[in-house]
Parts: structure tokens; sequence; C-alpha cells
């Protein structure tokens, strides 16, 4: 906020954002729209404001205010510095009874001289007169406006060389107080104008006056503080400068001196003047106008409504009207002035003159500063326009071109050229909300109708619950019996497993025994081998014998016939018993095949015995674990039936 108010006219915090200073403003970027702690405003870049007071107008909010030096001027006051006042014509106007009472506090205070800027105002007419006699300066622009001619300066420099060099009547009183009248003090200037310390600090006029002093905050200084005096007046006497407050008042003085016979333009009124300065800028700059020149003022009823003057003496007439009066009253007859209206204008002019004839018209003229730079801005081309308007939501012709104001600007090219130079934010086109809320309605009719749905699959996921839940506890009825039937199975089973174990454990043991029969077996059969091995010993001893005893009985004879009958038979003994033998072998090898048969697969039997045997005994193990899971699955099975009969009753 202090930061604010270091420029002229600035924001305070009442201000909304509405928009309403953007609309009344002439100057783009002069009100840059940005968000200071969440809350939309709008700011006065002071380089860009020209004081034109449009703004204080149309804000009903009173956001808006002003700097000027009434504070400086009496804390120099109080100091002991010499001041003299320069009175603008509008105050008397504007507060004619208060007028000698406020003159007489400031002159209690230490004010030291006071003058009206009425005869200001009449060197301005004289050096006005004089300079389109002297150089042929025609279709010019009147300059006792500072609010114009900060404008020009700012945006329409091009037409610098057409503002009239001659100074306003405030720096043509300074001027002459300081030069003719040798005033050494500092000079206060009494003020209907914001605009005025604009023109006070501009360096091309001197520093010859220190103070803006505005009506608005004088007053309220005045009554606030309580300050008045004896009745005291200016000074110095005026003509027809009074009435330059007035709208026209530089035309009707140049009337009065020329007559009616030349075409002045009097043009005013905040946007509408400086949009008639737009319009016709070209043939003001190549002097295609029929004027004498252009009496251009900012301010609609003239200074003596200006943008320092109370807000509640603005609203009436009562100026205007006392304004008129003196009017009248410097018009009469006095013989010798140049404001007499018996004269014809040719007599006035003449008599004018010579009123002046001490001064120099150099003194009185001034140069202008092209300021352009400081407010210029980027126009933006045919794509970036595009792209901000895309940005915006306005994707069609007719949407580009709404022009609906709300967002201050004339047209949506300008909005668009702002938001282009960070003046303003797409967030203050009414366009561009409705489009959001617009998309957001939508998308929330989407939402609905997804919740909508959502809800309706939940109730429709509910029911299904309920029903499953309804199924399922009737399926607990069968789990229980299951678990009862499988607890009682699995007691058989243990049962069975520990008598099924003890008979394999018999089978192992007949399986030992008979491996150890088939053992002994074996050795019988190796003993019956020896036997027989031992029989073909004998029966080949036999029938060497009988053979012996076959060859002695052929030797006997016929004697020997009967013993030689005995050894055919020993022989034949002999070689049966060892055929038997022989035979008894052959047996006793496939006895022995089959008896390793045997033992083999008494091996692998005792090895299985030995495998189901262990897996029994796992099996009784296991069962009585599952007894103990059947019990965990029973009360399991209870705590899901418990919360599934909630969940139906919830």
């Amino acid at each position: 906020m202090a930061e604010e108010k270091r420029t002229l006219v600035f924001t305070n915090d009442d201000c909304i954002g509405c928009n309403k200073c953007i609309s009344a403003c002439s100057c783009m970027g002069a009100c840059v729209s940005h968000v200071v702690d969440g809350v939309n405003r709008i700011d006065v870049d002071g380089d860009k404001c020209i004081a034109c007071g449009a703004c204080f107008d149309v804000c009903e909010h009173h956001a808006r205010e002003f700097e000027d030096d009434t504070e400086r001027f009496f804390e120099d006051l109080k100091k002991g510095v010499r001041i003299s006042l320069l009175i603008a014509p509008a105050f008397k106007a504007n507060y004619p009874r208060e007028y000698g009472s406020v003159l007489g506090g400031l002159k209690k205070l230490g004010v030291n001289r006071m003058i009206s800027v009425s005869f200001g105002a009449d060197i301005t007419t004289w050096g006005y007169l004089n300079y389109i006699d002297k150089y042929g300066f025609t279709g010019g622009i009147s300059q006792p406006c500072p609010a114009v001619v900060g404008y020009i300066e700012r945006y329409l420099p091009e037409l610098l060389p057409k503002l009239f060099p001659v100074q306003s009547p405030m720096m043509c009183a300074a001027i002459y107080a300081k030069k003719q009248m040798g005033i050494t003090d500092k000079l206060a200037f009494i003020s209907p104008c914001i605009a005025k310390k604009m023109e006070i600090e501009d360096e091309n006029n001197g520093g010859y006056i220190s103070y803006n002093v505005t009506f608005d905050h004088l007053m309220k200084y005045i009554r606030e503080h309580h300050i008045s005096g004896e009745n005291c007046t200016d000074e110095v006497e005026y003509g027809l400068g009074s009435i330059y407050p007035t709208p026209g008042g530089l035309k009707e003085n140049v009337y009065w001196f020329l007559g009616e016979s030349v075409f002045i333009r009097q043009i005013e009124g905040e946007k509408h003047m400086y949009e008639y300065l737009e319009r016709n800028k070209d043939k003001i700059e190549k002097d295609k106008t029929p004027y004498l020149f252009i009496d251009a003022l900012n301010c609609a009823n003239g200074c003596i409504c200006g943008t320092a003057v109370e807000e509640e003496k603005s609203k009436t007439d009562d100026a205007l009207c006392a304004l008129l009066q003196i009017r009248e009253s410097v018009k009469k007859d006095k013989g010798v002035s140049a404001w007499a209206k018996r004269l014809s204008p040719k007599q006035r002019l003449k008599k004018l003159n010579k009123q002046f004839a001490g001064l120099k018209l150099e003194d009185y003229l001034r140069k202008y500063t092209d300021r352009s730079a400081q407010c210029s801005y980027q126009i933006p081309s045919a794509a970036q326009l595009n792209e901000i308007f895309a940005s915006m939501n306005k994707n069609t012709a007719a949407e580009q071109k709404i022009n609906c104001s709300a967002c201050g600007y004339d047209t949506c090219k300008e909005m668009a050229t702002a938001i282009f130079n960070g003046f303003n934010r797409k967030q203050n086109c009414i366009h561009y909300v409705k489009s959001v809320v617009q998309i957001e309605k939508e998308h929330a009719e989407e939402l609905t109708e997804e919740v909508r749905a959502e809800k309706q699959l939940v109730e429709d996921g509910q029911k299904k619950v309920r029903e499953a839940v309804s199924a399922i506890h009737e399926e607990f009825a069968t789990l229980y019996q299951s678990v009862d039937d499988m607890a009682s199975g699995n007691e058989n089973n243990a049962s069975e497993s520990t008598g099924i174990s003890g008979d394999m454990q018999e089978v192992f043991s007949f399986c030992e025994k008979l491996s150890g029969a088939m053992g002994e077996i074996e050795d019988l059969l190796a003993e019956l081998s020896k036997n027989n091995a031992e029989v073909v010993s004998i029966a080949s001893q036999t029938n060497l014998l009988a053979l012996n005893a076959s060859i002695e009985a052929a030797r006997a004879g016929e004697a020997g016939r009967g013993f030689a009958v005995v050894a055919d038979e020993i022989n034949n003994l002999a070689t049966d018993s060892r055929n038997t033998a022989n035979r008894s072998n052959e047996s006793q090898e496939q006895i022995l095949a089959s008896i390793g048969d045997i033992v083999e697969d008494t091996r692998k039997l005792m090895e299985i015995v030995q495998a189901v045997n262990d897996r029994t005994q796992n099996l009784a193990a296991s069962t009585e674990e599952i007894s103990a899971s059947a019990q965990v699955i029973l009360e399991t099975a209870d705590h899901v039936k418990e919360n599934l009969q909630s969940l139906v009753q919830g």
C-alpha cells in the first residue's frame, strides 16, 4: 500500500476490482488489474496515469485517492518558511462565503502575498493572441489543462508540435510574480486540479511553484484545525481570466478580443475529449482542421468542478452561477478597460496589448517532453491474439467480438491486448468466467450422473450383498455340519491310523522273520549242496569199483559171470545216484534264485512298510492338527456369521 501512495493517484484498500475505473480510463495500462492477498484489485501505474480523475467519478466505493502538498504546505508554514499564494479563480466561485475567512486564516498562519490566477489567465490570453499573430500558429491545441498535456506527451506525441507553447494561467501568474513583482517566496497554488502537481513538477516549468494545495484537502484541513481569520482578498485586479474555469472559458476570452468570426473548437469531458483527439489526430497533425485552435479541457464542467474539488460542490451549479456573476461584473463598461463591453474586439485587443506591453512573450513560453516511451505497450500479432483468445475460451469470431465492456475495455481485442501486456487477467472477462462456470457445470453434471450411477451400483451391490449374506448365512449350517463330520471323521482317522500303524508294525516283524527263515533255508540248501557233492563223489568211486569188478569178472570167465551182473547193478546205482545228485543241484539253484527274489521283495516290502508306517504316524499327527484347526474354523465361522448378520441388519 505504501508503494502505491507514492504515485499521484493510488488505490486504497476499499477496491473490489469492479473494473469501472478501467472503463473510464483513457490510458491503456494506467489501471492494472491483479490479485493481492487473494483479492482482485486495480492499482495505478503512475507513469501512465494522467490524473484525469475519471476513475474518481465512477468509483462508488471511494477506492481512489490522490496525493497533493497540503500537509507539507502547512508544515512549512509552521517552520516559518515564507510562502505566497496563487489562487485559482474557481476557489472563490466554489467558496464565496468562506473565501475571505480562509485567506485571512492562512494569512494569520504566515502566508505572505495572495495573487489570483485570474490575472495569470489574462496573461495567457495575451500570450495566445500574440503567439498566433507572431507565428501564424493555427489549428493548435490549448494547454491550460495539465491532464490534456499529460495525455499528448504520453500517448499522442505526434501532436506535441500542435500544443500551444504558451504557459497556463497558473504558470503565467507564477512567472509574473517572480519576474515582475519580485516575489522571492515559495509559491503555493490553491488548486482545483490533481494533475496540476504534474505541471508544477515538470522539468520544463522551472520550479516556479512549490506546492499544489487542492481545494479538497485544503478545506478538510481548514475545518479539522478550525483555521479562520479576518476577511482577506487577492491583491491583483484581473479581467475575463476569471471565467477560465468554465467550459470554453479560453474560447470566450479570445472571442472577446477577436470577435466571433473566428472558429474555435471547444471540447471537454475526460474520455470523450481524448477519444476526439485520437480520432482526429491525423487532421490536427497535418493542419487540416478549420479551427483557429482547439479549446480542450479534461473536465466536462471545467475547472470549477475540477478533479480536486470537493464532491458535494461538483454536484451543483453554484460555482458556475458565481462565475457568471463575476464575468458580468468584469464586463461592466469602465471606459478604459480591455474588458469594457462597449468597446469593439479590436479596441479591447489594443488595450490588452498596452496593459501587458512590458512583458516578453518568450518569458511565458514553454517546452514539452515526449513521454511516450514510458507508456508504450506491445500490440499482439494475429497469432498471439488467437492464442490469448483460446486461453479465454473465445474460439469463434463471434466470441472474439462480444465487446460487452464488462472487463472495462470497449472491445475484446483491447482486453486481449491488455492481457498480453500484463495489464489485466482473463479472469476479469465475464465470457471466460461464464465459460468456466459452464464447463464446471457440465463437469458437475457428469459427476452427479456418475455419483448417481455409483449410488445405484452401491444400492445394487448392497442388495446383492444382503442376498449373498443371507445365502452365506444359510450355508453356515452346512458348514457347521461339515466341520462336525470332519472332526468326527478326523477322530476315526486318528484311531484307524493308529491301528494301521500297529498292523504295519506286525507286517514289518513278519518280514523280518521271513527274511531270517530264508536265510536258514539258504544255509540248509548250502549243506544239501555239500551232501550232493559227496554223493556224486561216492557215485564216481562206486562206478570206478563197478568198472574194475566188471573187468575182473571178465577175466574170471564163467565163474565171474554172476559177479559181473552185480557189478553192472552197482554201476547203474552209482550212475542213478550221480544223476539224482546233479538234478538236486539244479533244483537247488532254482530254489536259491527264488529265495533271492523273496529276500529282495521282502526288503522292498519292509521299506514300503516303514514308509507307510512313517506316513501313518504323520497322518495321525496331522489329524490331531486338523482337529484343532476344525475348532478354530468353527470359532471363526461364528465371528464371520455375527459380522455378516450385523451387515444385513445395518
